[in-house]
């Protein structure tokens, strides 16, 4: 009896919110509806003494609970642990990503049935180190992580599936050139595409971890609080509950000023209050540092893709951040065209991932791949050497930047003495020549070096960047591989993560 196949869902993994989607039975992507009927889901986790509570509800606890309450945890992964202690304990973001993505799952399957394989989405402007934690949070959460697919691929996905029609990307014609600007609630990313029938290839990426609507609400919290302070004689951001619905009040204020052109923002503490009617054209100059920094990196991932305006045919605005009207006026201004509004910027993402785990699926049971998807490192990768003539540590690049992956790549390193016993491989992403200004991934200790090697031994480091932005290593000497794993400083280990799959998922 034929097994039925698994179904293609895909998750777009948000810093403030979350989104599952899959593909029907004619092979459309259509996001699920959360337990609470809503296609978002809160990326906020709330610990309510023994009960964790996921979504609408742990934002609502932002008011009365602050402290125990998990936010833009997306931020932070790449660091061992989430800033804030929740409960008198520290958890890694991992964890909290996975209760995120743990209460998709839980959701998702009580309209399509029991499933495990997905595919998440990743900023494309994420390093190896977060996309490695990405996969960690999938597993935590239970699920057997197919791929992860960056941001702005997936929406340039469902871009190419819409325009194609009800058979797919497979039926789009033409190639189109296209600059995906994603600005989400806590990330940014900017995409440089070229797209046709059967080829999704990106040119350039560039991009902001920490820039998203998240920090343009900072501004509003800001300014309240600080207007506060000069008529009341106190800062209502001391006390976190009053801080958590102040945040509440000024996301709605932001969301308000997309439609309208003013918008009332009260706050309360010890017994003061204060309202305050602030402008849409208050809020954009309060905001203008960050909208320029936007327009910066979009005229430079153009420029890194080697293209002018005029060779862009669309301009693809994708995440909730985009609705904000001076986002629209700005990339009207700089690229002179009509903005491409034809995908939802909430749902897009979660789409072209469905429709990636979809292919993913075909290719699994033996269908030919439909499409091709090509992406390019966001960072270069490197190892960190002594310079010979100066005897400094300096970043020695295998891999620069905006490569086409997958990618091998391999370089002659030497021995400093004779008879040397063992050799530290230490691996850095980014762009610096000193490695002190590099982001650290991991390193290799081999300890089991040939006896009696002379100095200058030649020991050749070789990297394999996957697709998805996943690094492996080896490390040879003598013709002998002596090292492929990767030991980082900020990754749990396998023990961990199988220990927090079953407390968090039961799986």
């Amino acid at each position: 009896m034929n097994q039925p196949r698994p179904r293609a869902v895909g998750i777009d993994l948000g810093t403030t919110f979350s989104a599952v989607a899959c593909l029907d039975d004619l092979g459309r992507p259509q996001t699920l509806n959360n337990g609470e009927g809503d296609k978002l889901t809160p990326s906020v986790v709330f610990f309510e003494e023994s009960e964790i509570v996921v979504g609408k509800e742990a934002v609502k606890a932002i008011s009365t609970a602050a402290a125990q309450v998990a936010e833009c945890a997306k931020r932070d992964l790449g660091n061992r642990m989430y800033e804030k202690v929740l409960g008198g304990r520290q958890y890694p973001p991992e964890a909290l990503e996975a209760w995120v993505l743990n209460k998709l799952r839980i959701d998702a399957e009580h309209q399509i049935g029991a499933f495990d394989k997905v595919v998440i989405t990743v900023p494309a402007y994420f390093d190896e180190v977060r996309r490695k934690a990405t996969q960690d949070a999938g597993y935590m959460a239970g699920f057997d992580v197919m791929d992860i697919i960056n941001e702005p691929t997936a929406a340039a996905i469902a871009f190419g599936f819409q325009q194609g029609g009800e058979h797919a990307i497979a039926a789009a014609d033409g190639m189109c050139r296209i600059l995906v600007y994603d600005l989400g609630g806590g990330t940014f990313d900017v995409t440089v595409m070229e797209i046709s029938r059967d080829q999704f290839v990106t040119l350039a990426t560039d991009g902001d971890v920490r820039l998203g609507g998240r920090d343009w609400d900072q501004r509003l919290v800001d300014y309240v609080a600080e207007e506060f302070i000069r008529r009341c004689g106190v800062d209502p951001r001391e006390d976190p509950n009053t801080e958590g619905r102040l945040w509440r009040e000024c996301e709605d204020t932001k969301r308000t000023l997309s439609a309208r052109s003013k918008a009332n923002v009260a706050c309360d503490y010890k017994g003061q209050a204060v309202r305050l009617e602030i402008t849409r054209q208050m809020f954009e100059e309060m905001t203008r540092d960050l909208l320029d920094r936007t327009a910066f990196t979009t005229r430079q991932t153009l420029q890194a893709a080697g293209l002018q305006w005029s060779d862009i045919d669309r301009v693809l605005l994708v995440g909730g951040s985009t609705r904000m009207p001076a986002v629209c006026e700005m990339l009207q201004s700089i690229t002179g065209k009509e903005l491409d509004r034809s995908v939802s910027p909430d749902e897009a993402v979660a789409h072209g991932a469905a429709i990636h785990a979809g292919l993913l699926l075909e290719r699994h049971h033996g269908q030919a791949p439909r499409v091709t998807i090509k992406n390019v490192n966001s960072h270069s990768l490197g190892v960190v050497a002594r310079d010979s003539a100066t005897q400094r540590q300096r970043n020695a690049i295998l891999i620069p930047r905006n490569t086409s992956l997958p990618v091998a790549a391999k370089r002659i390193f030497k021995t400093h003495k004779a008879s040397q016993k063992s050799i530290l491989v230490q691996i850095v992403e980014g762009e610096s020549a000193s490695p002190d200004d590099c982001s650290q991934i991991g390193k290799c200790s081999v300890r089991e070096l040939p006896p009696g090697l002379p100095a200058d031994t030649p020991i050749e480091v070789g990297f394999r960047y996957a697709e998805n932005g996943r690094l492996t290593v080896t490390v040879s000497c003598a013709g002998k591989e002596l090292c492929h794993e990767i030991q980082r400083d900020n990754s749990l280990t396998q023990e961990q993560l199988a220990s927090w799959r079953q407390y968090i998922s039961g799986r």
